[in-house]
């Protein structure tokens, strides 16, 4: 592991995963319908955060179906 955290930062409109070992993630629904985050609904709009901890999470998988994810995570 490197001695410096990375901060990855962009829009989404395919389906993925927030890696495995992220130490803080920050998640904004920003088109107009319904996304799913962690098999979670969040409505247009909307936004949720995974905070540091003190140690890494699971990987958290995401679908923005038809919207728009805009995603910031730390690993």
């Amino acid at each position: 592991m490197d001695v410096l955290a990375d901060a990855i930062e962009q829009a989404f409109t395919d389906a993925g995963e927030i890696p495995l070992g992220f130490l803080f993630a920050s998640v904004k629904n920003i088109g107009n319908s319904e996304v799913m985050v962690n098999n979670v609904p969040l409505a247009p709009g909307d936004a949720k955060s995974y905070p540091f901890v003190g140690k890494p999470y699971t990987a958290k998988s995401f679908d923005p179906m038809d919207s728009t994810l805009h995603i910031m995570y730390i690993i």
